[in-house]
């Protein structure tokens, strides 16, 4: 704790990472990496972003967090939930897949708050023992939700009422996205609480929980937006708070 008139120390949010081939200087390496637009969401909405790249993993790293955030990236290895490959399912990386699942169920069970973002929402539904759909252009008819390799696309997201996700956003909203996959209503101890037009899950919520949160698409590309983020990293602050 701080000492006497002292700011409050902001909520320390731990953020997956990718660990892929990168660039910098005069080096190109392997290198845990985040895109700077989720660690400014998170700076910018009063909290403290905290890196957890797929590497010695270690469960114990949570009791120092004030919560969770799964970040978008590769597909979920099918093999996790399941499945064959589709085709298009090629560039997954199970080491990360599992990690992720790893700290997911220690942050479950010390009861700290989680948001999933994209890869990290269906992370969280295969974790708690849901399924993907693979390739939605085939089961959907249309590539909106990933218009083109590189390019966002747009959704218009309506929620149910009463839901966590209601509660932040309203009852409707445009939002940017950005993926191929999507979750599935089965076998998850989830509930969907959003959907596209199309009748895509796009938001799910654990009951019971203190706050855990997934959404598909990708609110850290929305600099205007904060309100996610300022969800979580109040209620962060307040199991902080609470704990001390």
């Amino acid at each position: 704790m701080g000492s006497s008139g002292s700011e409050p120390r902001r909520p320390r949010i731990g953020l997956s990472t990718y660990l892929e081939d990168a660039s910098w200087g005069t080096w190109s390496r392997p290198a845990a990496i985040v895109g700077r637009v989720y660690l400014d969401a998170v700076a910018r909405a009063g909290g403290t972003p905290l890196l957890l790249p797929p590497v010695g993993t270690d469960e114990s790293v949570l009791d120092a967090l004030d919560g969770l955030m799964l970040i978008g990236g590769a597909d979920v290895t099918p093999a996790a939930y399941g499945a064959e490959p589709h085709e298009e399912t090629v560039l997954t990386r199970p080491d990360r897949d599992e990690h992720e699942r790893r700290l997911l169920t220690a942050a479950l069970d010390r009861d700290l708050p989680v948001l999933g973002i994209c890869r990290g929402a269906q992370l969280l539904t295969v974790a708690l023992g849901g399924t993907l759909r693979q390739h939605l252009p085939d089961e959907l008819g249309h590539p909106g939700h990933r218009p083109a390799v590189g390019v966002f696309g747009r959704t218009r997201v309506t929620t149910a009422p009463d839901s966590l996700v209601a509660g932040i956003l309203g009852d409707e909203l445009t939002v940017p996205c950005y993926h191929r996959q999507g979750l599935s209503e089965q076998g998850t101890r989830l509930v969907p609480t959003a959907w596209a037009a199309d009748g895509l899950v796009e938001a799910v919520e654990l009951p019971g929980a203190r706050w855990v949160l997934g959404v598909q698409w990708h609110p850290e590309e929305d600099p205007d937006d904060l309100r996610l983020f300022t969800a979580l990293t109040r209620v962060a602050g307040e199991r902080a708070e609470a704990t001390r």
